[in-house]
């Protein structure tokens, strides 16, 4: 299949994080005189994840296309049933715009069935924050399959770069831009902590965390007991203001949603949140003394700002990170243990002199230069490239 043109991008997102991480890369296409359309889908609209879409329509975005899904992830027949879905309903939006070229970013499972979606109609994939590794979840796989029905890859670092070539891509569609979410921080106006205060009503105390927690989906019924450990951990601590976020739409979810809201409600100075808003969370990140959780941001984003991230179990491993991550196994005692070691002396020394292995931001822009140059070029579906042993 040739493709002789690359004028018209059809970006989808599906969640808070991807369109956080998208936003800038989609003001920066039309601005460059792409057609560019956004498909939002997922959790956008839905009321228990706070209704994310008006994240879009706040930032002056047009959604072109809207797929409103019932979000069920109860177990895994609800998450087969999501993708299906997705993968009929994607497929009827191609088939009717017909972009040249659709933009999808990372490793979530909706993700997926728009990739399917968009290699069965044998329209051509760009796909960022490909070639890294999650040991602990089963959207590891999900991410790799995407690159392999990708014909355009842009990568956070040059470790996924090679992972990347690894798995039978050509170098030449191959590109190292950076994280995205440093590009977002970068772009992003940071509030004051009188300000947030204000606005989210809360009050930060002499130690502040956010907790950002999710559950590991390699390991099936462990979730309520690993938020458990976590929680008793941090019922020990004292004079610390706590805020938690909302886990995404994963099988095991509700659990940690129940098991936050429990204690929320039970102790005072801990706050939980459904959706933050990227301006809220950057602004909170800049404020709070460490990330404790399993989030990709606490490895992405939190390094920019040179604060600490106690990162929990397998969920992120295999990811580049920073000095100024620690790891540490979802136990009581190793969680206060490591808790304690964010905050001594010299740790906090380490985090000043860390730097993020993510870039420095400017992501978008290399990403638009690459489209730039492949706009006049016939696409032709990709080969399999061997690597010489």
């Amino acid at each position: 299949v040739i493709r002789k043109k690359m004028t018209k991008i059809l970006v989808i997102t599906t969640t808070r994080a991807d369109f956080g991480l998208l936003k800038n890369l989609i003001k920066s296409l039309k601005k460059n005189k792409f057609n560019c359309k956004v498909l939002a889908s997922g959790t956008h609209f839905s009321k228990y994840y706070g209704y994310t879409s008006n994240e879009i329509k706040n930032e002056n975005i047009k959604i072109d296309f809207k797929l409103k899904q019932k979000i069920i992830t109860k177990n895994s027949i609800g998450i087969s049933k999501i993708i299906s879905q997705f993968i009929k309903q994607v497929t009827k939006i191609l088939n009717k715009s017909n972009p040249d070229l659709v933009v999808l970013l990372g490793d979530r499972y909706e993700i997926l069935g728009a990739a399917v979606a968009a290699h069965i109609s044998r329209i051509p994939i760009a796909h960022i924050h490909g070639g890294e590794l999650t040991n602990g979840v089963i959207d590891d796989a999900f991410r790799h399959s995407i690159t392999k029905m990708s014909q355009l890859h842009f990568v956070s670092n040059k470790v996924y770069r090679k992972r990347v070539i690894q798995l039978g891509e050509n170098p030449a569609t191959v590109h190292t831009v950076g994280g995205m979410g440093v590009e977002s921080i970068k772009n992003t106006k940071i509030f004051s902590q009188k300000i947030i205060e204000k606005k989210l009503k809360i009050k930060f105390l002499k130690k502040n965390l956010l907790i950002n927690f999710h559950p590991e989906t390699l390991h099936k019924g462990e979730a309520k007991y690993q938020v458990k450990e976590l929680i008793n951990a941090l019922k020990t601590l004292k004079n610390t203001c706590l805020i938690f976020t909302m886990p995404g739409a994963e099988v095991e979810s509700k659990l940690i949603v129940g098991e936050i809201k429990k204690f929320v409600k039970n102790n005072k100075n801990s706050y939980y949140f459904r959706s933050l808003g990227q301006q809220n969370f950057f602004s909170i990140l800049k404020i709070v003394d460490a990330m404790v959780g399993n989030s990709s941001s606490g490895l992405l984003e939190m390094p920019t700002f040179k604060k600490a991230t106690l990162n929990l179990g397998d969920r992120q491993l295999g990811r580049v990170k920073s000095e100024s991550v620690l790891d540490t196994n979802i136990k009581k005692k190793d969680i206060i243990n490591s808790i304690n070691k964010i905050f001594s002396k010299k740790f906090q020394t380490k985090i000043k002199n860390s730097f993020n292995p993510y870039g420095n931001g400017g992501a978008s822009e290399k990403i638009i230069k690459v489209l730039k140059e492949n706009k006049k070029k016939k696409f032709i579906m990709k080969k399999f490239y061997d690597i010489k042993f």
